[in-house]
């Protein structure tokens, strides 16, 4: 069974930082791409970031510049680094991933950033 799980998620001030994992149960190399989504309440869910088995990262214009999305295939984990954090990043984040034509989701973990 595949199982997407995520950490580090909280609350930060304003110009504040957060690093989420998103552990994976067994390889990460299957999952291409995966991806960081959040979702605030009353908006749909967005894409973050995503990164390919190659390594070609997206990202949402709006957090450009201030976030990286990485993959540590040796630890199955995926992370996203999130710096200069905005009240507007309230959301709660969501670890995705495709394989074999089907997306798996993580539970996700709730980041709230207070201005």
């Amino acid at each position: 069974q595949v199982q997407l799980v995520e950490s580090g998620g909280g609350l930060v001030q304003a110009g504040g930082s957060l690093r989420l994992s998103c552990a994976a149960s067994g390889s990460i190399g299957r999952f291409n791409p995966m991806g960081w989504y959040r979702q605030a309440p009353g908006k749909q869910r967005e894409l973050v970031a995503a990164i390919s088995g190659d390594g070609t990262t997206t990202y949402a214009d709006s957090v450009k510049g201030r976030t990286t999305i990485s993959r540590d295939n040796a630890k199955n984990t995926v992370y996203l680094q999130m710096v200069t954090l905005k009240p507007e990043d309230t959301a709660r984040y969501y670890c995705h991933g495709t394989w074999n034509f089907y997306d798996y989701w993580g539970q996700g973990t709730q980041v709230t950033v207070s201005s």
